[in-house]
């Protein structure tokens, strides 16, 4: 998918056109709702949004991601770590790096990161002094390290309060650090605030004088950790007892692995589909979450009481493994989670890179279809 949103006022406004790059569409729904909000700012705004994930069924998809990088004005790639999307659009990135006004690589491959070019900073050069906080949030690439997801979050909400106080370079690390912490909690409100703060602080040449034409919210905080209901009045709490009990007497319950960013996003139709088919037969369903690809802390504040499960099977809707994602996973440490809970478990991936089809013929699918058959679902 490739979304084009544009200002129907552009006319008498500076022109500036945003290109976001990413993995899926999970977060096009904020992008377009977000544009309602920012056109009030940016009457000549247009924001072009492309997804990874379509390139392969959709050539053309491609090309316009191509074109749109090759005139964008502020760029922001994210989430791009599969060979394949790199390779697909790096070389426009890189060609585009020195003419547009900034470019953002966030949560992707080395190689889309080190591209990013804030004022004076770019990512390719040796981070000295206050730079070289950036190094605190990469973490360590073996398995089994102390280097915890919920640390690096901490961190992260720290940075930008730090960096406000050093002049110079360190504010184009904070501006770095804000874009994360932005599309890290991308509801809404933070999506449109990661594009203000961007064209605020480096809209160039005649694009200039729309610095200081918006008022710029800090990033909104949303728990790192809880639940979801599409029929909780927030969609989300940190206590299991403001969950609402299905109507039907309750036979079992299922805990039920979501991800934060897609209930942050509101793109939350295959959870809510999965809840209410779950609800419709009498069970109790406890949609968690956590930050990051680690599903154990939901795991282990949800369901478990006192080292013991209060579920009676579980499902995960992630699309991830359950401690990891692409780029790394810990089967070691998922398999201790599993064994503590010892209860069917089902991960129901959905598809984000392929249709029905080509997943039934691939391998990955006919394996995933056997091992259907040979064990019973929650639904028996």
């Amino acid at each position: 998918m490739r979304a084009d949103f544009v200002s129907t006022s552009a006319s008498a406004a500076p022109a500036i056109r945003v290109v976001v790059v990413t993995l899926d569409n999970h977060l096009s729904g904020a992008a377009d709702r977000a544009l309602t909000a920012l056109t009030r700012d940016y009457p000549g705004l247009t924001l072009d949004f492309h997804a990874a994930a379509d390139w392969e069924n959709s050539p053309a998809s491609l090309d316009r991601a191509r074109a749109d990088i090759g005139r964008g004005d502020i760029i922001v790639a994210s989430m791009l770590f599969l060979d394949d999307h790199i390779r697909a659009v790096l070389p426009a990135l890189t060609a585009r790096r020195d003419a547009c006004d900034a470019i953002v690589g966030v949560m992707s491959d080395a190689a889309v990161v080190k591209l990013t070019r804030l004022g004076d900073y770019r990512m390719d050069k040796p981070a000295k002094g206050p730079l070289a906080l950036l190094k605190k949030l990469r973490g360590s690439s073996k398995p089994g390290t102390a280097s915890s997801g919920s640390g690096q979050m901490a961190m992260l909400k720290r940075l930008p309060k730090i960096l406000r106080f050093i002049p110079g370079t360190a504010q184009d690390v904070r501006a770095y650090f804000l874009t994360l912490q932005y599309w890290l909690a991308g509801s809404d409100e933070n999506f449109a605030n990661l594009i203000r703060n961007l064209v605020d602080r480096y809209a160039d040449g005649p694009r200039r004088g729309l610095r200081g034409a918006a008022t710029i919210a800090a990033p909104a905080d949303y728990p790192d950790l809880g639940v979801y209901h599409p029929r909780l009045a927030a969609r989300i709490t940190t206590r299991l007892a403001d969950l609402p009990q299905p109507a039907a007497p309750v036979v079992g319950t299922v805990g039920m692995l979501v991800l934060r960013s897609y209930v942050l996003g509101n793109d939350t139709g295959h959870y809510d589909g999965v809840i209410a088919a779950f609800e419709a037969r009498g069970l109790r369903v406890i949609p968690a979450f956590s930050s990051g690809l680690d599903a154990r802390p939901a795991i282990d504040t949800f369901f478990m009481v006192g080292g013991k499960p209060v579920i009676d099977a579980m499902v995960s809707l992630s699309g991830f493994s359950l401690v990891g994602g692409p780029a790394y996973n810990d089967a070691a440490a998922a398999a201790e989670a599993l064994a503590k809970l010892d209860l069917p478990y089902l991960a129901a991936h959905p598809l984000e890179f392929q249709t029905l089809q080509a997943w039934g013929k691939g391998n990955q699918g006919s394996v995933f279809a056997l091992g259907t058959q040979l064990k019973p679902s929650i639904a028996d």
